[in-house]
């Protein structure tokens, strides 16, 4: 029986990376769904490759009210179509309720949103638990950590764990590609452009995720992610840079031993492993050649990078703290791109927002959509007061 699988984001460069895979193995998937934000035509395209698929589109990007419109619409179509597995490539926090709708549904989550557990991890995991229904990361440091885990522990089932089974891991490194701006000072980050962010070295992604890579927040949110995820304290997340992208991130045993998982920086990798789980992936990209292979390692600097430093306090406080770190970055981001702000500003925004009271415990999602509102507004009227 073919797996059934609603790809929301289709447009994006995951839900196109998703595509490629499930097309080489018909036999295997249906598409039932394919999801994009604003870019019909793009979607039509899609839909004549996938027919069977229903297609949902937002068409009218400015209107107002037209994004929750769209969100409530999608939303109900996850609820109803009845996939197997649904990959969630949607990029930011509006990825959050419909990753919610999925598990609901019954569907196993192939999660690309990191943000959907940076915003209501304990909520989401719970909710995953009584549904019975699995989540499997599709970012390649936790598809990594995920499959790590499962070989190291004989699981036959999702690795993930619960507060009433820890796993013997003494700490998760994750490794980061150091983004466009690695090697640059302070000083000359103060005058690098929207177009210099976007310069990505190793991988080709969205605009939103690439700026996130050169300010190293997008693995600020990685760290928020594997707390939750891997119910593992802040201090035992590390963070080393590799720019080749090669090793996509490791675990450290309690008895020392590090155990890393490499493959070529290649998104189709990480999905294919995702949809295929829990059986073990055809191939779908080249292996690594060991004859000329050179692997470079080294430690982030916290004084360039500081949403790093913002993240870790973000997950050791924890409540409704990641959930403004996010929201926080995620407006800073866009006055970034439109010249509203500086690079280095992005940081300075997300502090302010989280100088204030993120301490409500998180009983509802509706909770965290309160304080992600409350979180943006903050950043946005400091951003006006800068300008």
């Amino acid at each position: 029986m073919k797996k059934k699988v609603a790809v929301l984001g289709a447009t994006g460069s995951i839900g196109k990376s998703a595509l490629d895979v499930i097309s080489r193995d018909p036999e295997h998937f249906e598409v039932v769904l394919l999801s994009g934000f604003s870019r019909v035509d793009e979607l039509k395209q899609l839909q004549s490759q996938f027919p069977f698929a229903k297609s949902l589109a937002q068409r009218r990007r400015d209107a107002e009210g037209a994004e929750r419109e769209f969100r409530n619409e999608l939303c109900s179509v996850i609820r109803e179509i009845k996939a197997d597995i649904v990959l969630n490539g949607i990029a930011g926090a509006a990825g959050l309720e419909p990753s919610v709708a999925a598990i609901e549904a019954g569907a196993d989550l192939a999660l690309a949103n990191k943000e959907t557990i940076v915003m209501a991890g304990e909520l989401v995991l719970r909710l995953a638990q009584e549904k019975q229904v699995n989540i499997i990361p599709v970012d390649s440091e936790h598809s990594a950590i995920f499959h790590l885990i499962q070989n190291l522990t004989n699981h036959n089932s999702s690795p993930l764990p619960t507060p009433h089974s820890p796993l013997p891991i003494q700490e998760i490194i994750l490794t980061a590609s150091g983004g466009a701006f690695r090697k640059l000072s302070i000083k000359e980050m103060e005058r690098v452009t929207v177009k210099d962010a976007l310069a990505h070295p190793t991988w080709n992604m969205g605009p939103k995720i690439t700026i996130d890579s050169a300010s190293m927040a997008n693995k600020g949110l990685e760290i928020i992610e594997a707390c939750a995820l891997f119910n593992m304290p802040a201090d035992k997340i590390k963070v080393v840079i590799h720019p080749q992208s090669i090793v996509h991130s490791m675990i450290r045993l309690s008895n020392g031993a590090v155990y890393a998982q490499l493959s070529k920086p290649d998104m189709r990798s990480p999905i294919a492993d995702a949809l295929y789980w829990p059986n073990i992936a055809p191939p779908v990209i080249d292996p690594l050649n060991f004859d000329s292979l050179t692997l470079e390692f080294e430690r982030p600097d916290a004084q360039r990078f500081p949403m790093l430093t913002l993240a870790w306090e973000a997950a050791r406080l924890g409540g409704l703290y990641p959930c403004a770190y996010n929201a926080a970055n995620e407006e800073a981001v866009s006055a970034f791109v439109s010249t509203k702000c500086g690079f280095l500003d992005i940081p300075k925004i997300t502090e302010y927002v989280l100088q204030g009271d993120w301490t409500k415990k998180i009983d509802t999602i509706e909770t965290v959509l309160e304080a992600d509102k409350k979180a943006r507004l903050e950043a946005v009227n400091f951003i006006q007061k800068m300008g």
